[in-house]
Formats: structure tokens, sequence, C-alpha cells
């Protein structure tokens, strides 16, 4: 029952996996946005995100962290409150074909996933 669900979606994603006979391999892949690198840029400006990385580099934050540059909170990406970044976040999740819409709560939950 995996494996098909997993097939599937890989087909949405118009992933091809080709197998020579009697070798397996393991492989992952990771889809990315250039609005992460965005995110990562813009967090270095915002004044209440930079309080929260010196309380983590200070060892004084625990339930945030920093990742390859880019502060966490838990596996949410910290993202800095501004408009036209956030209009991006929304139109990259609901244009994505990672993700199903069948409404603004899906989406929403979708978005609080991840940021």
């Amino acid at each position: 029952m995996q494996e098909k669900r997993l097939w599937k979606e890989l087909d949405v994603l118009q992933t091809e996996v080709v197998l020579p006979r009697n070798q397996s391999y393991l492989a992952a892949f990771q889809i990315s946005s250039p609005l992460v690198e965005q995110i990562k840029q813009q967090q270095r400006d915002d004044p209440e995100l930079m309080k929260i990385r010196s309380g983590v580099e200070e060892e004084k934050n625990k339930e945030f962290t920093i990742q390859n540059e880019v502060l966490w909170h838990g596996n949410r990406l910290c993202a800095p409150n501004i408009t036209a970044l956030k209009k991006e976040l929304l139109k990259e999740v609901h244009n994505s074909t990672l993700t199903t819409h069948p409404g603004g709560m899906k989406m929403y939950h979708d978005l609080k996933t991840h940021h």
C-alpha cells in the first residue's frame, strides 16, 4: 500500500525511477525554493529575529535552532513579518504541485507546518 502511494506521488512530481536489473539504489532528493534563501537574507534585517538568533547563539533560547545559517522554530522556518514575502509564500504554497488545495484551511495548515 505504501509503495503505491509513493509511486503516485512520484508520478504527480513527474519523476521517473529506472532501476537496472538485479540492482537497487537508495537515493534522496530535496526540493527547495529560492524563497528559503530570500528568507535567510531577510532574517538578518529583522530586529525581532536577530534578537531570537542571539538568544540561540548564547544558548539561552532552546525553542529555536539555527541550521545552515537559517533560524527555525522546531521544523518551521522563521519568516520575517514582511508583506511582500508573505504574499510570495502564499503564492508558492497555492501554486505548488506538492500540495493540494481543497480550501483556505488546507493552505493555512501547509504554511503553518513549515513557516
